[in-house]
C-alpha cells in the first residue's frame, strides 16, 4: 500500500471514504516522520464527533499509548499560520490538557496526548440525554462542572479583553470556522464561495421528508417552523453572515484569549473525588488565540454543546424526531418534533447568565458592542450547522430527517421569528441584551 504524500487532508479523506487501512498507514507515516515514533497499532475513533477531524489511539513499539487528534480545513495553507497554541490558554489560566507531542507544520498539524481514561463531556452529556448517565456523571455533576468552567471563562474574557484592529483579527485562526467557510481563497470576499457555495449549489437536490428541492429553490424559501413564521431565508442568512462575520467587522468588539472551539468533544470530564469537585479540562486548541474576536469566542461551544443535540448533528441515524416539510408558494412549513433536552436547556441558561451576558455588558461598557450584535451572533450560530458539515442528504453524513432538522435549527439561529420570543434562540438572545434590566433566564 502506498502512503503517497502523508498529510492531514489525506488522512481525513481516507477516513471519510471508509478506507481505514489507508488512513492508518498515512497517519503512521506522519507520526514516524514528525516524532520519530515507531507505531505498533492505530485505532481510529468512531464516535461521530469528528466532523472535520480525526481522532483515536496510537500505541508505539515500546508500549506507550497516546490519544491523537488533528483538524483539517480546506484551503488552510493559504489562510493559517499556526494551529494548536495550547500554551496561550495555559498562560491565561484555562484548564488545558497539554499534548506530549505537537506538530504545527501546516498540512501535518497533529497532537499526541497521554492516553486518559476519563470521559469526554460530550459522551457524559449524551448519556444523560438518553437517560443512562455514565458512572459518576449524573446531570447535576455535569451542570456544576459546566457552571464552574463558564464562570472561569467569563473571568478570563473579562481580564483579557482588549481592543483589536482588522489585521489583528484577521490573523486569528478561528475565522477558519466561520468567514473562511463562506468565501473562496483568491476570489472576492463579497461573493459567497467556499463551503457555502458548494453545500447549497443550485444544481444539488435536497431530498427531505415531504419534498425534494433544488439548492436554488431551497435558499429562497420562507420558513414556518412548528407554527412560527421567520423573517428572511437561508440565502439572506448567508448574505448577512458574509457581511457581518468578516474579520474586520468583528474587530469592533475587541479580542479575548479563548479556545474558540470548546465543543464538548474537546473537553474532558473529570468526576468528583473525595477532596475535589467534578471539573472540566480543554484539549485540542486548534483555533486558540490571544486576539479571538469576543463575539465569536463562545459561539461554537454554545451551538455545538446545546443546539446540536439531541443526536441530529453528531449521530443523525439516532434522531428520534420525525420532521416533515410541506412547500407551498415558496413557503416551507415544517413540523420538526425537535426540542433541546432538559440538560441542554440548562446548559443554555447557565451560559447566558454566567458568560454571555457579562461579556456583552463588558463590550457595552467599552462602547464595543455595535448595533448589529444580535444579528452578528445569529449569523455565527447559523454558520455552525450549515457550514460544519454538508446538510444535503446526498452528502456523506446526513439522513433526510437529520438534514431537515438541521435546516430548521439553522433558520431558528439565523432569522428572527415574526413573534418575539417564539423559540429558545430568540429567548436566549433576549436575555443577553445588556440594556435590559431584568433578563428572564428562566424563559430559556
Amino acid at each position: 500500500m502506498s502512503t503517497g504524500t502523508a498529510s492531514a487532508a489525506a488522512v481525513l479523506a481516507a477516513a471519510r471514504a471508509g478506507d481505514a487501512a489507508q488512513a492508518r498507514a498515512l497517519l503512521a507515516t506522519i507520526v514516524r516522520e514528525e516524532f520519530s515514533l515507531p507505531v505498533a497499532e492505530i485505532t481510529l475513533g468512531t464516535d461521530g464527533y469528528s466532523l472535520n477531524s480525526v481522532n483515536g489511539f496510537i500505541t508505539t513499539d515500546s508500549g506507550e499509548s497516546f490519544f491523537f487528534k488533528f483538524h483539517h480545513e480546506e484551503g488552510e495553507d493559504s489562510v493559517l499560520q499556526e494551529f494548536y497554541r495550547g500554551e496561550v490558554l495555559q498562560a491565561a489560566g484555562y484548564p488545558i490538557d497539554m499534548p506530549v507531542h505537537v506538530c504545527r507544520r501546516v498540512g501535518r498539524q497533529i497532537l499526541l496526548y497521554r492516553r486518559r481514561h476519563t470521559p469526554r463531556l460530550a459522551d457524559a452529556a449524551r448519556a444523560v440525554d438518553h437517560g443512562d448517565p455514565l458512572p459518576d456523571a449524573p446531570a447535576d455533576a455535569l451542570l456544576g462542572a459546566q457552571a464552574a468552567l463558564d464562570d472561569l471563562t467569563a473571568a478570563i474574557y473579562r481580564a483579557s479583553w482588549h481592543p483589536i484592529d482588522a489585521a489583528t483579527s484577521a490573523a486569528e485562526p478561528v475565522h477558519q470556522l466561520f468567514f473562511h467557510r463562506l468565501v473562496t481563497p483568491g476570489r472576492p470576499t463579497d461573493v459567497l464561495g467556499g463551503r457555502a457555495a458548494t453545500f447549497f449549489a443550485a444544481d444539488r437536490l435536497f431530498t427531505l421528508p415531504g419534498a425534494t428541492l433544488g439548492g436554488a429553490d431551497l435558499l429562497d424559501l420562507r420558513w414556518v417552523i412548528d407554527g412560527t413564521p421567520y423573517h428572511g431565508t437561508l440565502r439572506t442568512c448567508l448574505e448577512s453572515s458574509l457581511r457581518l462575520l468578516t474579520p474586520a467587522a468583528l474587530a469592533h468588539g475587541g479580542g479575548v484569549v479563548a479556545h474558540g472551539d470548546a465543543h464538548n468533544a474537546n473537553v474532558w470530564f473529570d468526576p468528583a473525588h473525595a477532596d475535589t469537585p467534578a471539573h472540566l479540562t480543554f484539549f485540542d486548541p486548534a483555533f486558540a488565540g490571544t486576539h479571538v474576536p469576543a463575539l465569536l469566542a463562545e459561539v461554537k461551544a454554545t451551538f455545538h454543546n446545546i443546539l446540536a443535540h439531541p443526536d441530529w448533528l453528531y449521530h443523525p441515524a439516532d434522531l428520534a424526531a420525525q420532521p416533515h416539510i410541506r412547500v407551498t408558494d415558496g413557503v416551507a412549513t415544517v413540523t420538526s418534533g425537535w426540542a433541546p433536552t432538559p440538560l441542554r436547556r440548562a446548559f443554555l441558561r447557565g451560559k447566558a447568565q454566567r458568560l454571555w451576558r457579562p461579556l456583552l455588558a463588558l463590550l457595552h461598557a467599552h462602547d464595543a458592542l455595535g448595533p448589529e450584535w444580535r444579528q452578528t451572533l445569529r449569523c455565527a450560530l447559523f454558520c455552525c450547522p450549515t457550514l460544519v458539515m454538508d446538510l444535503c442528504p446526498a452528502g456523506v453524513r446526513h439522513t433526510p430527517q437529520s438534514a431537515l432538522n438541521g435546516l430548521a435549527v439553522a433558520m431558528m439561529c439565523g432569522a428572527e421569528p415574526e413573534r418575539a420570543g417564539a423559540d429558545p434562540v430568540a429567548r436566549f438572545l433576549d436575555t443577553l441584551d445588556p440594556t435590559r434590566a431584568d433578563p428572564d433566564f428562566a424563559s430559556i
